[in-house]
C-alpha cells in the first residue's frame, strides 16, 4: 500500500505542469475509441487491446499510429496531424529552450494524465537514458490536446481524446510500454541529402538506424545507449541485420545520387515550430476553431529554407539567416559536387556520435 501511495505522489508531481484542475472530475479520459477507428482496426485484422508503436515527424507534423498484428509485425493504422510543436528541427537539450524532444521514448501507464488541462495528455519520458548520457534537462513533455506548445506534441482535442483511448486500451490489453519514435523528418533519401549539412545530421543518422531496423523487420526495435550513441538491436538476427544493413547501402547510394545531380544542402529554421498543413487555413480563419494557439505568429510564413555550404557544416545558432536563394544549383560533375559526393559517402560509411 505505501508503495503505490508513493508512487501515486510521484505521478501527481510529475503531472503537474498539464493539471490545473480545469477537467477535474470529468470521464473524457474514458471516452470509447470512435468505431471508425474500430472498424479500421477490423479491417487491418487487429483488436483494441493488440500493442502500438507511435512515430512523430516534426518537418511533416504528423504522429502515426502502428498496431501489431497476429504475425508480430507492426502495420501502419492511422496518422494524425499534428496542431503545433515548437522549437526547430533537432533535439531537445535544456529545460525552457521550446524543444520538442527527438529520439526513442516509452510511454508508461504512469505516463498518462486524465486531468490534464489541455484536456488530455501522456508524457514522453523525457530525458531518457540517452538525454541523461548527455546531460540533458527538460521536464512534462507530453502529446497534448489544444494546439499550443512549449515543447510538446499538440493535437486538437478530439484527435488527442482518440489517441489517449487507442493507448489506454493497449495498456489494458496487457502491453507494458508504447515505444515512441520522435524524428525530425521522414527519414528518405531525399530528405538526408537536402539536410546533409545540417549540424544535427550525424544525431539524425544515429535515429536513422532505429528507423531503418523498424521498417525492415516491422518489430519494435530494442533500444540501448553505448558511448554516446544510441543502440539498437544487438542481437538482431543474421538475416534481419542483412536486410537493414543493404537497405542502409542503398538509401546511402540515392543521397548520393542526388547530391551529385543538383540537389541543394538546406536548413530549415522555423520562427517556432510548425503545424500540418491541414491546420493552415483553419487557423488563419476568424473564429478558427482551434481554440487558443500558441504564438500563430510564428507559425504564419512557415519555415524559411537557408542554403548550406557546399561542404562541412556550418552552425547557424541564434542568428536570423537570409531566405534561400532561388538560384539554379551548379550542374553536375563539377569538382565542389565529386567533392561533395565522396565527402557524403564517407561519412555516411562512419558512426557519427550524436554530440551536439
Amino acid at each position: 500500500m505505501l508503495k503505490k501511495i508513493t508512487l501515486g505522489l510521484a505521478l501527481l508531481s510529475a503531472l503537474s505542469a498539464c493539471q490545473d484542475g480545469r477537467y477535474a472530475g470529468s470521464t473524457r479520459h474514458l471516452a470509447p475509441i470512435p468505431p471508425e477507428t474500430l472498424a479500421l482496426m477490423s479491417t487491418k485484422g487487429v483488436s483494441s487491446a493488440d500493442p502500438i508503436l507511435m512515430r512523430a515527424y516534426k518537418k511533416e507534423s504528423e504522429i502515426e499510429l502502428w498496431k501489431r498484428g497476429a504475425d508480430g509485425r507492426y502495420a501502419l493504422l492511422k496518422t494524425y496531424p499534428m496542431c503545433r510543436w515548437s522549437g526547430q528541427l533537432g533535439p531537445k537539450t535544456r529545460e525552457g529552450d521550446r524543444q520538442a524532444p527527438e529520439g526513442f521514448y516509452a510511454i508508461t501507464p504512469e505516463s498518462m494524465n486524465a486531468n490534464s488541462s489541455l484536456y488530455l495528455s501522456f508524457n514522453l519520458g523525457y530525458p531518457n537514458a540517452y538525454d541523461r548520457s548527455l546531460g540533458r534537462t527538460g521536464t512534462h513533455l507530453m502529446v497534448h490536446g489544444s494546439c499550443s506548445s512549449q515543447g510538446c506534441f499538440a493535437m486538437t482535442d478530439e484527435a488527442i481524446s482518440e489517441l489517449y483511448a487507442v493507448v489506454r486500451e493497449a495498456f489494458a490489453g496487457g502491453q507494458r510500454a508504447v515505444q515512441f519514435q520522435s524524428y525530425p523528418f521522414r527519414m528518405t533519401p531525399e530528405n538526408l541529402a537536402r539536410h546533409r549539412q545540417d549540424p544535427n545530421m550525424a544525431f539524425w543518422r544515429n535515429l536513422k538506424e532505429g528507423s531503418d531496423r523498424f521498417e525492415v523487420t516491422g518489430a519494435e526495435p530494442a533500444v540501448d545507449v553505448a558511448g554516446g550513441r544510441y543502440a539498437f538491436d544487438a542481437g538482431v538476427d543474421a538475416p534481419a541485420a542483412d536486410a537493414v544493413a543493404r537497405k542502409q547501402a542503398d538509401d546511402e547510394r540515392q543521397v548520393a545520387a542526388l547530391v551529385a545531380s543538383g540537389t541543394s544542402a538546406v536548413r530549415l529554421v522555423y520562427e517556432d515550430g510548425g503545424q500540418h498543413r491541414a491546420f493552415r487555413e483553419t487557423m488563419m480563419a476568424a473564429g478558427n476553431g482551434l481554440g487558443e494557439v500558441s504564438r500563430p505568429e510564428a507559425l504564419a510564413s512557415g519555415p524559411r529554407e537557408v542554403d548550406m555550404p557546399a561542404q562541412g557544416p556550418v552552425a547557424l545558432v541564434g542568428r536570423r539567416e537570409p531566405v534561400r536563394s532561388t538560384a539554379a544549383p551548379k550542374p553536375p560533375g563539377t569538382s565542389i559536387l565529386v567533392a561533395e559526393r565522396r565527402r557524403l559517402l564517407e561519412t555516411f560509411a562512419a558512426a557519427g556520435d550524436g554530440r551536439r
